[in-house]
């Protein structure tokens, strides 16, 4: 497996066949866990990659900008034979939350953000599945690409991946005295009028009996969650980042972009009456108004839906409102995602003095923890908000959980919100029910 980090204008070879099979994750009983994997369940759309054809790395947020422009626009890729005529991605990777670099050495190996262009690309369409692969466009190139597909088409397992493993022991800690200390810090600055709103993360510490099979835990997660987003992204040195998050930061196509502004929670027995609560409907319209308000510069016409919908997810409902652009003519992913990042729903309001606050307060690095994570290319892009998620390495995994602060929250309603959060990540780890304080 080769490293790269490619140059503008540098280009790859890649070939492409169409598999009679159904999942793209059941390639793993071939050719390991993948390097990356995404899945919409309810979109019927399911992509795996393996191996590393290159990797786009960058070290800042000017970079990052950088690096999505040129994914987005100036890659080449030559096909031998006929071109598929949907191609996702095929950059799949993400970035830090934070424009500060990682302080959490779990995290460095991830670093501030990083895109793999895969040697083996899987997705699902309509007659199966599909297989690319790709190599650098130098000597050699072609053979690799026809050996890699050649391996893919003699084995590649037709059934779908059902969850295989049994119950895994899970040993939990998170301070709840320290998390809401630091909530209580933040409605003392709200009190103040320094801050109108800002999003407090905790991690929970997870020790599992034996290394979690990460295959296993994407495929609770997927059916689990259909409503979500399943993600994994796997860095050097052993350590993966992964989850089912329920939130889009963009979906791009073309000059049709759309988003959403996903703030407001309750639990599933407690949802009646939500977007009537004065809490949560003011923590989901700063959301709204910011997302307009970013998205006015950058589009002709910008639309929201007239009153938010409940999102109902196993373990949580939340308020949403879908909203629609139409882009400027020239506006790419990397602006869109430049001008959204991060939003009320994870960051705060005003944004920077939350953001401010919570370097100062959070004690916490969330690394790629709500920060843009999927897939982007010549075709479009689709990034998720890295929500409901956790870092694995061996039989430890760091979980995320986060709340929106505004006027009227407690501290004691905000860790329950939390622990109710984090019961997707633990299941999918433990492979069994998990109940969370009430």
């Amino acid at each position: 497996m080769t490293t790269l980090n490619p140059a503008k204008g540098q280009r790859w070879v890649a070939g492409m066949m169409v598999l009679a099979s159904t999942d793209p994750l059941a390639g793993a009983n071939l050719l390991g866990v993948p390097a990356f994997y995404w899945e919409r369940p309810l979109a019927q759309e399911a992509i795996a990659g393996w191996g590393e054809a290159a990797v786009m790395e960058a070290h800042s947020s000017v970079q990052a900008t950088e690096v999505l422009g040129t994914l987005a626009s100036q890659v080449e890729v030559r096909w031998l034979g006929e071109a598929p005529a949907q191609l996702p991605g095929p950059w799949f990777g993400g970035m830090r939350f934070a424009s500060t670099a990682p302080t959490d050495a779990d995290w460095k190996a991830h670093g501030f953000a990083r895109w793999t262009l895969p040697e083996v690309l899987a997705w699902r369409v309509d007659k199966g599945v599909a297989v690319a692969a790709f190599a650098p466009e130098e000597a050699g190139g072609e053979d690799l690409v026809r050996s890699r597909l050649e391996r893919v088409r003699a084995s590649f397992p037709v059934d779908y991946r059902h969850p295989q493993g049994g119950v895994v022991a899970l040993e939990l800690s998170s301070s709840r005295e320290d998390f809401e200390a630091r909530v209580n810090r933040a409605l003392e600055a709200i009190s103040a009028g320094r801050l109108q709103k800002v999003v407090m993360a905790r991690s929970v510490e997870v020790e599992g009996s034996r290394p979690f099979d990460l295959v296993e835990v994407l495929t609770r997660l997927r059916e689990q969650n259909p409503r979500c987003a399943t993600f994994l992204f796997r860095a050097p040195g052993g350590v993966a980042f992964l989850g089912a998050t329920p939130e889009t930061l963009c979906r791009v196509e073309g000059r049709v972009l759309e988003t959403e502004a996903l703030a407001g929670s309750a639990a599933p027995g407690q949802a009646e009456g939500l977007g009537g609560r004065d809490k949560d409907r003011r923590e989901h319209d700063s959301v709204v108004r910011y997302i307009l308000a970013a998205l006015r510069p950058i589009a002709e016409h910008v639309t929201a839906d007239a009153e938010p919908a409940l999102l109902t997810l196993k373990n949580v409902v939340h308020l949403r409102t879908g909203i629609r652009a139409a882009l400027n003519e020239g506006v790419s992913p990397a602006q869109v995602v430049g001008a959204l990042h991060p939003t009320p729903a994870v960051g705060g309001v005003p944004r920077d003095h939350s953001l401010g606050f919570l370097h100062e307060h959070e004690a916490l690095d969330r690394g790629w923890y709500a920060g843009p994570v999927g897939w982007i290319g010549p075709s479009g892009a689709h990034i998720v908000v890295a929500l409901r998620s956790a870092l694995v390495r061996g039989s430890h995994a760091r979980l995320f959980v986060g709340a929106g602060i505004v006027r009227g929250s407690s501290a004691a309603a905000e860790w329950r919100e939390t622990e109710m959060k984090s019961l997707a990540m633990l299941r999918a780890l433990g492979g069994g029910d998990v109940r969370r304080e009430p």
